[in-house]
């Protein structure tokens, strides 16, 4: 999904570690788990982090030093201290050291899975909201929460289109137009069967329904929110 996000959780606490890894998988990021500052160095060397999940008391060195040399190396890397360390004085030393948010433990996962979310926008601000489907136009892709799914030339003239159009709606002239062919080649049957095959690849990539409803004796209207990116990387939202 376009939204994840890599991440690396740096815990010596070997059960906390990996219940915080498979959390945050679940939320549909990318997570690596690491107990100590070495063993990080290692998987920085392979691995390109969006964001630190750092505790501070590490064997060896220890988080506040971590920070401030991931800091110092990429100024746009997030760090989300998770600490037993609650004094105030503890928290202005953690965000000296480089720190966007701190948060004292015991945390849960639903505080850090919102603390990353919100963390996200300032790391990837053009990134789609988790939930969004967004439709690559160059790749022909669907991307949504639950699934990328290829979709035809045709599927996808079709959702861009519903996309930008005035009220997200398209006659069924429009509909014909968009297939090359004319109104006499392509029936009332043929656009139905182009838009259960619609709906069910949105569905399946995680939009709920109804994604597509029809105007009695017009045509249709996309109903769930849809970006399209442009060839250059940019977005229009639905």
């Amino acid at each position: 999904m376009d939204s994840a996000l890599n991440i690396i959780v740096v815990e010596d606490h070997d059960e906390l570690r990996e219940v915080t890894v498979a959390a945050l998988c679940g939320m549909g990021h990318v997570v690596r788990g690491v107990d100590c500052a070495e063993a990080l160095d290692d998987e920085l060397g392979a691995f390109r982090a969006d964001i630190l999940v750092l505790d501070l008391n590490l064997p060896g060195e220890d988080g506040i030093s971590v920070a401030r040399r991931m800091r110092a190396a990429g100024p746009d890397i997030g760090i989300i201290m998770v600490t037993a360390r609650e004094a105030v004085r503890d928290k202005m030393t953690g965000y000296g050291s480089g720190a966007d948010i701190y948060l004292t433990k015991p945390t849960s996962v639903e505080e850090l899975g919102a603390a990353i979310q919100a963390l996200s926008r300032r790391i990837r601000p053009d990134a789609p909201l988790a939930g969004q489907l967004t439709l690559n136009p160059v790749t022909l892709q669907l991307h949504g929460p639950r699934a990328v799914l290829d979709v035809s030339d045709q599927e996808c003239a079709l959702l861009s289109a519903f996309a930008k159009a005035a009220e997200h709606r398209l006659e069924s002239w429009q509909m014909m137009e968009l297939s090359g062919k004319g109104a006499d080649e392509v029936s009332k049957s043929t656009l139905e069967v182009q838009i259960v095959r619609l709906r069910k690849k949105l569905e399946e990539a995680g939009a709920a329904a109804p994604t597509i409803k029809a105007i009695r004796g017009r045509g249709y209207q996309l109903c769930v929110p849809l970006v399209v990116r442009s060839a250059a990387g940019t977005e229009g939202r639905m």
